[in-house]
């Protein structure tokens, strides 16, 4: 089967990218299969209409014959920690330094954590550190009545949105040298959170070798039911590959 599919603008992570977690969604939510490994070949444009075909097992996004991402079928298999509190996630917000972390975003109109967009517009998930022993991120979310659904529940590539930044900024208390990426994301979502509805997001690294990263995401109601959980790969850009990565979607 194949489809035509556009991202809006409105979902980009650099100015005419659109943000990784967002662009897996689109893919994933295509699948027949409950969770889902999504990998980014390369920066998938907005605005733009691309081909998303799919059979039982695969689903490709294609930009006229360039590959933009594939989604196989997986298994988010990633050890949780204790559900962060709503209560640990506003104690994290209120001693966030946000201005450090304005002057230190590499894509500050980013839709999941861009520091630049407005609220009610981008999702400003931003990583507060969390009063544990184990490095922790996390963010309290209520998602925007302006947000897009499908099938008449929230759109599940906003949950795959959600499950993007926040496990980019797993180390972003011990930065890394140079600007990463989002590579490959796995995701399972159990339940999408209503409009309004009182929800808390957390990163957390999982350990790293050479110029991959590999960090994990959860989403939890207030209550602590566990909403979605992913697990997600981060590539290292050089200076080269950053200024070509930059220039792509410039």
């Amino acid at each position: 089967m194949t489809d035509s599919i556009l991202i809006p603008a409105r979902f980009n992570g650099p100015p005419r990218s659109a943000n990784g977690g967002y662009a897996c969604g689109i893919a994933a939510r295509a699948s027949t299969h409950g969770a889902a490994e999504v990998s980014l070949r390369v920066p998938p444009p907005v605005d733009h209409p691309l081909r998303l075909e799919r059979d039982a097992e695969r689903v490709t996004l294609y930009d006229g014959d360039e590959l933009i991402a594939h989604s196989e079928p997986a298994t988010v298999d990633v050890a949780l920690p204790e559900p962060v509190t709503l209560a640990e996630a506003e104690k994290a917000a209120a001693g966030f330094d946000f201005d450090r972390y304005r002057a230190q975003h590499v894509f500050p109109g980013c839709f999941t954590c861009g520091p630049d967009r407005a609220a009610g517009d981008g999702m400003r998930l931003f990583p507060g550190k969390v009063d544990r022993p184990e490095s922790i991120v996390a963010w309290p979310w209520q998602p925007d009545s302006s947000l897009p659904t499908h099938e008449g529940a929230l759109d599940p590539a906003i949950a795959w949105a959600a499950l993007d930044c926040p496990s980019g900024w797993a180390w972003y208390y011990e930065p890394r040298p140079r600007p990463h990426v989002l590579g490959r994301l796995a995701a399972e979502v159990h339940r999408l959170p209503e409009p309004g509805e009182r929800t808390v997001v957390a990163g957390w690294q999982l350990g790293s070798t050479g110029r991959k990263a590999r960090s994990a995401a959860a989403v939890w109601s207030a209550a602590g039911e566990l909403l979605a959980v992913g697990s997600a790969t981060w590539i290292e850009l050089s200076e080269e590959q950053f200024e070509r990565f930059r220039g792509s979607v410039s």
